[in-house]
């Protein structure tokens, strides 16, 4: 979920030059050996076929896919295959045939750069609708009994507070998933702040961390994201960074700025997007709005609602958004 480009330090670097596919550190399908057929279909998109369709770990990324899933499979006849691989994996697959689709890519530059201007394997699939903004965040609580703290300046003076048995003697940066976007680490280093970075190690992990820390009146600082569905429930305050500028996060170790606003769009393979397949018009023409993605990522997440059932249910309470779609 996040952008410019968007530092995957944590991902080894082995991973980049690997020539298969792996499962997703979080668990999910296995991708490698023979690459799966991609969706087929002639010029007239008479048929469907298999989508292959990666799944990356955050639950706005769940809900695109639950809702462009169901409506391929029961208003298309499609079959899609979810595959859960991480972001800078999923693109690896667009040239051997094994993903068709990332629903929703939070810039990468430099995939997109490598995949889509290089290798000429995947191309923008067009905007979802939804406007990303990543950014360093502190609970309600601490925001109102302490307003100064959202800003950076003065985040040092605030430092001890935020000490965790991780963070040693230093405050802690909590993130989430390792190999979400964040320039987390460049930023507390380059701004000079007394704190270190320590990962939750997925979003529900940083969701509950938030919330306990709103509940019982915890020091927590960490990094978050909106569209997400948990701000409506905690709505947490963003701490302001310095101002981001047009390429000052182009040097991935000397940034001092915040995140840029990003929007959201979908990358498919060539193969796929050129294939005539239904399917593939379905995902082109998908586009939504934050407030749609988050109340069904809510379904799944607070109402515990199984991905299909959330669809479904968005679903048949949107039917002109739908139709639109598919025309």
């Amino acid at each position: 979920m996040k952008f410019g480009p968007r530092t995957l330090g944590r991902l080894a670097a082995g991973l980049a030059a690997t020539t298969m596919l792996v499962t997703a550190a979080c668990g999910g399908a296995t991708v490698n050996g023979a690459a799966e057929p991609a969706a087929s279909g002639s010029g007239s998109g008479a048929a469907c076929g298999t989508v292959n369709m990666a799944m990356n770990d955050w639950v706005g990324y769940t809900a695109d896919a639950a809702v462009v899933t169901y409506v391929a499979e029961q208003k298309l006849g499609c079959k899609v295959d979810q595959k859960a691989l991480k972001e800078e994996i999923a693109w690896q697959g667009f040239g051997s045939g094994q993903v068709d689709v990332i629903m929703e890519n939070w810039g990468h530059a430099d995939l997109t750069e490598k995949y889509i201007t290089q290798q000429k394997v995947a191309v923008d699939g067009g905007q979802t609708g939804n406007k990303g903004q990543i950014g360093w965040y502190v609970p309600p609580w601490l925001a109102k009994e302490h307003p100064d703290i959202l800003d950076w300046n003065n985040l040092n003076k605030y430092a001890a507070e935020f000490k965790t048995s991780e963070s040693g003697d230093k405050g802690q940066l909590l993130d989430g998933d390792p190999s979400f976007v964040t320039n987390d680490e460049a930023l507390v280093k380059n701004l000079n702040l007394n704190y270190k970075v320590v990962y939750a190690g997925s979003e529900a992990a940083l969701i509950q961390s938030f919330r306990d820390a709103e509940t019982n009146k915890k020091w927590v600082l960490g990094y978050f994201y909106s569209p997400q569905w948990f701000l409506s429930e905690v709505p947490l305050e963003k701490v302001s960074l310095p101002a981001y500028t047009d390429g000052c996060d182009t040097d991935a170790a000397k940034v001092a700025c915040d995140y840029p606003d990003y929007t959201l769009n979908k990358i498919l393979s060539t193969k796929f997007a050129d294939s005539g397949s239904p399917a593939a018009k379905l995902i082109k023409n998908f586009t939504w709005t934050n407030d749609d993605q988050n109340v069904v990522a809510k379904y799944i997440t607070a109402d515990k609602m199984s991905p299909e059932d959330a669809a479904k249910k968005w679903v048949d309470a949107n039917p002109d958004k739908v139709e639109a779609w598919l025309k």
